[in-house]
């Protein structure tokens, strides 16, 4: 079998699992949203995940916070930026040579709550590079699934998988950043879940009732270069800029 027969497999697997989650959340009616379908779930007590999470000793200790920009992943921002974390988020699809919003809490003009919003923080905070970033305490994650061991799937656009890393080679994560998803218990899956060499595992699942530690979740040591078209590879400059070196 072919590597890319093999993708395209475990793509479909995904998708399946997808699929599944979000007709179950669909069905009891768990969310903010008419249909999850297409999206990062952004699921009913993501407030109260966002206080558990709150309550963890790595969040204490986190003084610099990588999160996605998704509705469900919001009251973590908004907490962060409350408690005078840095935050900074991905540009949407990472269209930009500067790819992530930067939000420092002592110059926000508008309340935490306000700026943790993608949409206001396109309009607020500055767009920064690679080299303008600090080390990473922590990276939120969004989830449509995720299991006991700490394997996540995504709605499967690939960006936060892409995100972290080029982060991990550029020294921005390392073994002591603690990568978390908060998720409805629903979304939690008993049992294997299909994933690749470049997908990312989470440290801790938390749900608006508990908190799930996971052992030695995998993490790609940098970006696998031959898992990326060359249409994926154009469409963000940050990695189009890098190709040649990387030989592609």
């Amino acid at each position: 079998m072919s590597e890319g027969q093999v993708f395209a497999d475990v793509d479909r697997e995904k998708q399946q699992v997808r699929e599944h989650v979000w007709d179950v959340l669909d069905a009891v009616g768990v969310t903010h949203d008419v249909t999850v379908h297409g999206r990062i779930p952004n699921f009913k007590g993501s407030q109260e995940a966002a206080a558990r999470l709150a309550e963890l000793p790595a969040w204490k200790d986190s003084a610099v916070i990588k999160s996605v920009p998704d509705k469900a992943q919001l009251p973590v921002r908004a907490l962060a930026l409350s408690e005078g974390k840095t935050v900074f988020m991905a540009v949407p699809k990472l269209a930009d040579l500067h790819p992530f919003y930067l939000l420092d809490p002592a110059v926000l003009t508008v309340p935490p709550a306000e700026a943790a919003s993608s949409r206001v923080a396109a309009g607020i905070a500055p767009k920064v590079g690679v080299d303008s970033l600090r080390p990473v305490d922590m990276v939120v994650l969004g989830s449509v699934a995720v299991n006991r061991a700490g394997v996540r799937i995504g709605k499967g656009a690939g960006y936060s998988d892409l995100e972290f890393a080029f982060l991990t080679e550029a020294g921005l994560i390392g073994e002591h950043t603690v990568v978390v998803t908060t998720v409805h218990g629903l979304q939690v899956l008993d049992g294997d879940l299909p994933a690749t060499a470049h997908d990312v595992g989470v440290d801790v699942i938390v749900t608006p009732e508990r908190i799930i530690s996971c052992p030695a979740p995998h993490r790609p040591s940098g970006l696998v270069w031959d898992h990326l078209d060359r249409r994926k590879i154009a469409s963000i400059p940050v990695l189009a800029a890098r190709a040649p070196r990387a030989g592609i």
